[in-house]
């Protein structure tokens, strides 16, 4: 006779021996949703975990239902998770759930969707918008960005010697339809106007705050001696340049480097209606 594993908290099998293998087929029998349906999770628990895997992330205050079923369900939804390497990463005071790629020295281990790099621009403006979060933690009130000070943000980083105002507009747009592809940056009721979201501090965790400008101040020195050497610094800038062959085989991810550089979200389905 087996003993069913106590799941009972996160969505799975009651606890307590089961009486013949029958039991546990009528209790998946009672779960199926569809023709052929082996599964054990109820379709709350489901759902939550689509939405995770869709990704970029979950805001549980747009998302209340979704939010609550993770939260509730966060053994068994990390369970599922870490069969395919994948760890569930909760902030409960911003309320974000998002996945993230778990660390393992194994080939083929990779997260199943690729994670790219941002460009040097989309970067530097993240990094000043995690600082411009942290100012408004607290506060009550959304941290906010226009256009016209992305542009401000970005022009105080440009290479030595740009002159091109064409180029710094080009940029701007850029690294602005980037991070908004990422939902890293949410539109506003005002033209060009931007809520920075609370998942920024996720996407981009560094141990403190005070590490920012630091490495802000670090890819600025890069640039100028790329730029000092003829290379050119506006190519994607690689997050984790010590990346090895098989990560990029396998759709790796770009992740924080030596220096405790940022992680990225992935884009791949930001831009898809939820169906809400």
């Amino acid at each position: 006779m087996s003993t069913s594993v106590d799941l009972s908290d996160d969505g799975l099998t009651p606890a307590g021996p089961t009486a013949a293998s029958g039991t546990a087929d009528a209790y998946r029998g009672e779960r199926a949703l569809f023709d052929g349906d082996t599964g054990q999770f109820s379709l709350q628990i489901r759902q939550a975990l689509v939405r995770l895997l869709r990704g970029p992330y979950v805001d549980g205050a747009a998302d209340p239902k979704v939010w609550t079923a993770i939260v509730d369900h966060r053994l068994a939804i990390q369970r599922y998770l870490s069969e395919i390497f994948l760890l569930l990463s909760i902030d409960a005071e911003r309320k974000i759930a998002m996945l993230t790629p778990a660390d393992v020295d194994a080939p083929h281990s990779a997260p199943i969707t690729p994670r790219k790099a941002l460009r040097r621009e989309e970067t530097l403006l993240a990094l000043r918008l995690r600082l411009l979060l942290d100012r408004h933690a607290g506060s009550g009130t959304d941290a906010t960005i226009s256009r016209a000070a992305a542009r401000e943000i970005l022009g105080e980083h440009r290479l030595p010697g740009a002159v091109d105002d064409k180029r710094l507009e080009e940029l701007t747009d850029s690294s602005i339809a980037r991070l908004l592809a990422l939902r890293l940056l949410l539109p506003t009721e005002l033209a060009h106007v931007y809520r920075v979201s609370n998942a920024l501090a996720m996407a981009l965790p560094f141990d403190s705050v005070e590490q920012i400008p630091a490495y802000i101040k670090a890819l600025d020195e890069s640039a100028a001696n790329d730029d000092a050497l003829g290379e050119n610094a506006e190519d994607a800038f690689d997050l984790e340049p010590g990346a090895d062959e098989d990560d990029d085989a396998d759709g790796g991810p770009d992740g924080p480097d030596e220096t405790g550089g940022p992680t990225l979200l992935d884009e791949s389905a930001a831009s898809e209606k939820e169906g809400r």
